[in-house]
């Protein structure tokens, strides 16, 4: 890696006039930063992330790795196995010609309403700390920026251009912030990014934590960019605050600051460090003439990724549940695939996988292998694997597979036509896809705002007999004309209110009746005359999305009657239940966390139909699972990216173990969880330090898997804990013992207990852990650092780190309920 000082930057920045220097500050489109030849700088182009580096087109043209979600890498609690992920993403990003990915995203888990739990890494701030180091670390050290995001208190989605979190001092130290601090001081992230939300009465682009904090106290000397549009005002440009505002080319900035800066308003020291800083971001990723960067990020061929994601999500998948069956000893999984001859995989999820959550974290991957391909490609062709859906996961109608379109060029998918309001055609497209999303540009160019109306052109093939819904989904006027006849004319607006985002997650949505014979084919023309699409707080969204719709209407009670049935006369059922994007996106939150649909049904009547059921939970964040403990074997899988088939198979016939620990507390119901919604523009944070598993232990509530849960395939025993130290730093060395009959990893946590003193603590907070593998009967030694800061508390009195003098208890164990071994460590007063 080579490593850079500032060397010229100054001079280059000295070199450029006033207006050159603010142009630099503010993007110059959505994606990229202007180029100044002045300074050697060429064009610096930023990504979406943190599931896949999606480029700057949102096109299924444009395919990328699809990586498993934030939960999932969390959950593998494996730092050396998401630093090397991030080298694969910096060559994603590399192939795609991107210098910044905009991730990881470390806001905790506050609450599981939340809509966009999946993109977020856990409920812990060590946890989200140290994983989001391993990822920033893997990016950058192959010379691609990380963009640290969301600072600070974006833990919701609800009103999130305007809410203003209230949240005490300690807190915001000892839980929202530590996060970013460690991605800051130990990953040296080279951009962090400013939330929409208020904090405490001042909007985070204008917030002083980030100069007296972030800059100052951390010292961070990479760029603070904004969030989308989040930038409202010249008061983000003062003196150590907001760097950078995206997107361009517009913005509250531009002439406003230059004459600011010449009023004497805004000193041109700030603007001159707001460039230096910018072009120290360029100088790192190789896009300042003179300096190579920091290093290069290698090509990975497809079979190294397809492997490497595949080995990924097994390590995050959660073996939550394994009993016996049939009343034996030994429990469901792994299947013995020699005792196999009929497999029943059901489920809405088992041939529609989800791999991603909805918004900006969306990629398109070059292929997602489901449950059931998975499944078949790996056992023998004398075993049947049948499928049955078992019901819906939605009321809406999806979008069209690509399958059952064909253009009038013979190949799958649409054309596309771009129309001005005269009528003129201002371009065309040969798309594979039925799902539409356009930022700033379409097509070849054409500005959003030249285009009056967007035209689909395809020939519909119904594959089965029967009446199918054909409509569209979007906010605008549709019109929609089957076999050459109108059957839809209508408008589709968002919610009063509505985030734009969910205009492309969940749009508004129309169709109607058209009975069709399976192999017909008829011609199909939707036309769009787009709407404002919704604003990004008080911006307006250069954006255009759309969907085509159809599908066969559906019969739940049918399907459930035929899952049923295949799964009485199976060896074993898999039941493959989980969300969809409508339910976990950017842009809402969720108003419960049930399983949406009749899911809960299917799985009681399938395990009533045959005990030997395994149910995966294809889910980004915690749901309900009220049947959990009927059902002798739950499999947590998250969203698992586009290797999903694959590595379950590999699970469930014991190829690999599920190496996972749940990054969250999964809840048994949905009393007493802390609110997404803030009422009248205020979100308070009233629960305190107590969040996640340190709430449940501080109400004594019954959670359905605690923080850190997870069985695998081998069993453990905690033989003992001991602690060196007190010094700067403690370390506690753990001995466990597998005494199962397979190798395995196990994650040995050790937690705190502090004092009873005057400070209020949880019960218990994790302190630090480490993972350790050994062979059947072997015993092994964990070594956990602990370090001091881990046992001290943010004194808001004194507005810094204190220690509390006093006897702490170390726990050690595999979850936060169980912890069979433990220590003592006594912190003094410091001299």
């Amino acid at each position: 890696m080579t490593v850079h000082t500032d060397e010229d930057l100054p001079a280059r920045v000295g070199g450029l006039s006033l207006e050159q220097k603010v142009r630099l500050l503010t993007g110059a489109d959505s994606w990229s930063l202007h180029p100044e030849p002045a300074a050697g700088l060429r064009r610096l182009v930023v990504s979406d992330g943190p599931a896949g580096v999606r480029g700057e087109t949102w096109d299924e043209r444009d395919t990328s790795a699809n990586v498993p979600s934030p939960t999932a890498l969390a959950a593998t609690w494996d730092e050396a196995r998401i630093e090397r992920l991030g080298g694969l993403l910096a060559a994603e990003c590399r192939r795609k010609g991107v210098d910044v990915l905009l991730a990881p995203t470390v806001n905790l888990h506050r609450t599981p309403y939340g809509g966009r739990h999946f993109e977020c890494l856990s409920e812990d701030p060590l946890l989200t700390g140290r994983i989001g180091v391993a990822y920033v670390r893997g990016l950058q050290d192959h010379g691609v920026g990380a963009t640290v995001k969301h600072l600070v208190a974006n833990d919701q989605e609800t009103d999130r251009f305007t809410a203003d979190v209230r949240v005490d001092e300690r807190v915001l130290r000892e839980l929202y912030l530590a996060p970013f601090e460690a991605i800051v001081r130990d990953g040296r992230v080279w951009a962090v990014m400013a939330a929409y939300n208020g904090v405490n009465g001042t909007t985070m682009t204008e917030h002083p934590l980030v100069r007296d904090v972030l800059k100052q106290e951390w010292g961070f000397d990479g760029v603070v960019v904004s969030d989308w549009f989040a930038a409202r005002s010249l008061a983000a440009a003062g003196d150590g605050l907001l760097d950078l505002v995206m997107p361009g080319p517009t913005g509250p900035w531009g002439e406003a600051l230059v004459a600011a800066v010449r009023a004497g308003e805004v000193p041109e020291t700030a603007v001159d460090d707001k460039v230096l800083r910018v072009l120290r971001l360029a100088a790192r990723v190789g896009a300042l003439e003179g300096r190579p960067g920091t290093a290069e990020a290698r090509a990975w061929p497809a079979d190294e990724v397809a492997a490497e994601l595949r080995a990924t999500a097994a390590a995050g998948f959660v073996l939550a549940r394994n009993e016996p069956t049939g009343g034996g000893d030994v429990p469901l999984l792994p299947l013995d695939r020699a005792a196999l001859r009929r497999v029943a995989v059901l489920g809405p999820n088992a041939v529609v996988a989800r791999t991603l959550g909805g918004g900006s974290a969306t990629v398109f991957p070059p292929y997602t292998v489901s449950p059931l391909a998975g499944l078949r490609d790996a056992l023998a062709p004398d075993v049947a694997v049948e499928h049955a859906r078992g019901g819906r996961s939605s009321s809406r109608v999806p979008v069209v597979p690509r399958e059952l379109l064909r253009r009038g060029d013979g190949g799958q998918g649409v054309q596309v036509r771009y129309l001005a309001a005269d009528g003129t055609v201002l371009g065309t497209e040969e798309r594979a896809a039925a799902a539409f999303t356009w930022m700033t540009t379409v097509g070849d160019g054409i500005p959003i705002e030249r285009v009056a109306a967007v035209e689909v052109r395809t020939r519909l093939r119904a594959d089965r007999d029967g009446t199918h819904q054909v409509g569209a989904s979007g906010v605008g006027r549709f019109r929609v004309t089957v076999g050459g006849e109108v059957r839809l004319d209508t408008r589709l607006t968002l919610p009063r209110g509505a985030d734009v985002v969910e205009g492309i997650a969940r749009p508004p949505q129309e169709t109607a009746p058209v009975l069709l014979a399976a192999g017909e084919e008829v011609d199909l023309v939707v036309r769009h005359e787009p709407a404002a699409a919704g604003t990004l707080g008080d911006a307006p969204a250069p954006l255009l999305s759309f969907q085509v719709n159809a599908e066969l209407e559906a019969d739940d009670d049918a399907e459930l009657v035929e899952a049923v049935a295949l799964a009485r006369t199976a060896d074993v059922a898999v039941v493959v239940v989980g969300t969809t994007e409508e339910v976990e996106s950017e842009g809402f939150d969720r108003n419960s966390l049930a399983l949406p649909g009749r899911q809960d049904e299917l799985v009681r009547r399938v395990v009533a139909a045959n005990p030997r059921t395994v149910v995966v939970v294809n889910a980004g964040a915690p749901v309900l699972l009220p049947w959990a403990d009927d059902v002798p074997a739950v499999l947590l899988v998250w969203f698992p990216g586009q290797e999903f088939g694959n590595a379950l198979s590999d699970v469930l016939l014991g190829v690999t173990e599920p190496g996972g620990r749940t990054p969250v507390t999964w809840p048994a119901d949905e009393e007493g969880l802390p609110s997404p919604r803030p009422v009248d523009g205020r979100l308070s944070y009233d629960e305190g330090l107590f969040v996640g598993y340190r709430w449940y232990d501080a109400e004594g509530q019954r959670a359905r898997y605690r923080f850190g849960h997870g069985l695998g395939y081998t069993t453990w025993e905690y033989v003992s804990a001991e602690v060196a130290g007190p010094g700067d730093d403690a370390v506690v060395t753990v001995r466990v013992r597998n005494t199962g009959a397979r190798p395995g990893r196990e994650v040995v946590r050790v937690y705190a207990s502090g004092p009873d003193g005057a400070v209020e603590r949880p019960e218990r907070w994790l302190v630090g852990w480490a993972a350790v593998d050994a062979a059947p009967g072997a015993e092994v030694a964990a070594t956990v650092a602990v370090p001091a800061r881990a046992l001290q508390y943010w004194d808001p009195s004194a507005h810094r780190w204190a220690d509390e003098p006093g006897h702490f208890r170390l726990h050690a164990g595999p979850s936060s309920t169980f912890l069979p071994v433990d220590c003592g460590l006594d912190v003094r007063n410091p001299t």
